[in-house]
């Protein structure tokens, strides 16, 4: 089959290679749509996660399912299916812990383009298909679904790590797609005034469509500065962190009031250590709490978020600014991504 592939840190090409075999609990799906990702550009660029060598990239998208194993229940060929960027397996130890998206070691729930090729290939093998995929209801375009697979559990897991309650003030630091997902969701828990921190006009437009009270803007100083500013020298009661670099947290620590909670989504790329202050962290001793996760996988997250966006709770069409059509698109896509002009904030190709 023909994927898309990271060749090497900092090369990507399109590769022909044997397509994956469906084992007894799994799915082979074709995708209908892709979404490049942020992700795939640390993984690439930055080296994020250490060399690959010809593994097919991606890891957003939904997709037709074309085999099933043997002993898959729920899914049968032809079924449009929603499909996590983590993908379990659900009878390990972590999973039983309750932490299953480190199922096998730290982040290894995350399977697509890390351990395994992803879904910019004209196949994409799924484990677990019974416990992993979700029906994809028809009334949700697949452009829609595409994002319901990563940019949106990922948001909203860094308003659940933030454990916002209602009234609460929060800034998000990061308006990207993720950022804007962490703003909707801080907004659906019940946050009253949102701080949403970011420059370009597009991101800002729809951060406050998302629920964002006050956009901060670090070209304009300190986003420190900005929020003690805003919120009468009190600091805030939550921060999402959905973007910036090993200097964030220190960031996050300097704003938040004690007992606040930090919920950290941030895929840090590059970097050996994070940052935090040791007097405003209170010497160690602030109760300034640090929560920072990958997203849940499974098929039952997928199908709570996909009902939100089925009774019209959860809007995605304002993040798609650019769409194509074509599954020989995503590179296209995947280096408009790495370039993010102004005007870009999700690119989602349609497969067919």
């Amino acid at each position: 089959m023909k994927g898309l592939a990271m060749k090497r840190i900092g090369e990507i090409g399109w590769i022909e290679k044997e397509a994956p075999k469906c084992g007894p609990l799994d799915a082979l799906v074709k995708p209908l749509a892709l979404a490049p990702c942020t992700s795939d550009i640390h993984t690439v660029w930055e080296g994020a996660i250490g060399e690959r060598t010809d593994m097919i990239l991606g890891h957003e998208g939904t997709g037709e399912v074309v085999e099933v194993g043997s002993h898959v229940k729920n899914f049968k060929p032809g079924d449009r299916v929603l499909v996590p960027a983590i993908t379990p397996d659900w009878g390990s130890y972590e999973a039983q812990s309750g932490f299953a998206q480190h199922s096998g070691g730290m982040l290894a729930g995350w399977k697509f383009s890390n351990f395994k090729d992803g879904m910019f290939g004209e196949l994409f093998h799924v484990n677990e298909a019974d416990a992993n995929l979700a029906h994809l209801p028809d009334s949700i375009d697949v452009a829609q679904a595409a994002m319901i697979s990563d940019m949106v559990p990922t948001g909203f897991h860094g308003a659940e790590l933030a454990d916002i309650r209602l009234g609460d003030t929060v800034c998000c630091i990061g308006i990207g797609p993720v950022g804007l997902m962490g703003v909707a969701g801080a907004n659906l828990m019940g946050a009253s005034h949102i701080l949403a921190v970011g420059s370009r006009p597009d991101c800002a437009k729809a951060a406050r469509g998302y629920g964002a009270t006050d956009i901060i803007n670090y070209k304009n100083g300190d986003i420190v500065e900005q929020v003690l500013e805003k919120t009468d020298g009190k600091g805030v009661d939550k921060v999402i962190i959905a973007g910036g670099n090993v200097k964030t947290m220190d960031e996050a620590i300097r704003m938040i009031k004690p007992g606040g909670k930090i919920g950290n989504v941030n895929y840090l790329g590059s970097g050996d250590y994070v940052i935090i202050p040791r007097v405003e962290w209170g010497c160690g001793m602030s109760h300034k709490f640090i929560h920072a996760g990958l997203m849940p996988g499974g098929g039952l997250r997928m199908e709570k978020l996909a009902s939100l966006v089925e009774v019209g709770k959860l809007d995605l069409n304002p993040l798609m600014t650019h769409r194509f059509t074509g599954f020989e698109k995503v590179e296209e896509a995947l280096l408009l991504m790495k370039e993010k002009p102004p005007d870009l904030i999700k690119p989602v190709v349609v497969c067919e």
